[in-house]
């Protein structure tokens, strides 16, 4: 009787387990990780709703594959860690594709380009890489900016490194002095600049090229390649250049 009391009692809690660990697509959504600091492809507005290019971008692909998204705004040092637990389906907020990254998710194809840039305040000397020598720069801890950073001759060239939880908090710290560079992506400082005219000055020289991806995590093919699928029908039937005009003032979603 005892013996068959303990194999009840394994069973009840591996079919409990089994449903905690079930896809959110089972129950017709889709949750997906963002950074909500990350304007203009993931962030709060006014009203203090979530906002962006790609939210736009999942609702419709969301839609596309019948199933309803759901934001969830997460740590981003810890994104690949909350897909990877089943907390998340899908990291998507101007998540850059990198080869240590492809160790650990699946990618979509890319579908937007972008460069980590330099930016400093409008009134600053600096005009050049050259000029970082010995300064204070800043970026977003655990981002394809400190990855772009760490790769290139800025990482011996400079005084110091801040990293920063996010960029805003980044941008703050530049706007009031205490570092004197950010490194960044350019889709968002120049949503910045556009809202803050005579705030900051862009370097021309950019410190790496990137693409932007949707992370899925290992192993699960069969939600990739749907994605994939309502993906390239929002390009086919005009969907995703709607979405990137609206956000961008042009097409800039990779075909």
């Amino acid at each position: 009787m005892k013996r068959f009391t303990a194999i009840f009692i394994v069973l009840i809690l591996s079919a409990s387990l089994l449903a905690a660990c079930s896809s959110s697509k089972d129950s017709g959504k889709l949750v997906i990780g963002i950074d909500d600091k990350f304007a203009p492809m993931g962030f709060r507005d006014d009203k203090n709703e979530i906002v962006g290019f790609d939210i736009d971008y999942a609702k419709a692909a969301a839609e596309k594959m019948g199933v309803e998204a759901e934001f969830l705004p997460i740590d981003w040092s810890a994104k690949e860690s909350e897909l990877n637990s089943g907390r998340i389906d899908l990291i998507w907020n101007g998540y850059t594709i990198t080869e240590e990254r492809k160790g650990k998710v699946l990618f979509t194809k890319p579908y937007l380009e972008n460069s980590q840039v330099i930016v400093t305040k409008k009134d600053s000397p600096i005009r050049s890489m050259s000029d970082l020598t010995g300064k204070t720069i800043g970026l977003q801890s655990l981002s394809s900016a400190a990855d772009a950073v760490n790769g290139s001759p800025l990482k011996d060239q400079v005084k110091q490194i801040t990293e920063y939880k996010d960029n805003v908090l980044a941008l703050s710290d530049l706007r009031i002095g205490r570092i004197e560079a950010v490194v960044i992506d350019e889709i968002v400082i120049k949503y910045y600049m556009s809202k803050e005219k005579d705030a900051f000055s862009l370097l021309d020289e950019s410190v790496a090229p990137e693409e932007y991806g949707i992370g899925v995590k290992k192993g699960n093919e069969e939600l990739l390649n749907k994605l994939q699928k309502a993906l390239d029908e929002l390009n086919a039937d005009g969907t995703a250049a709607k979405i990137s005009r609206t956000w961008f003032g042009e097409d800039k979603v990779l075909k």
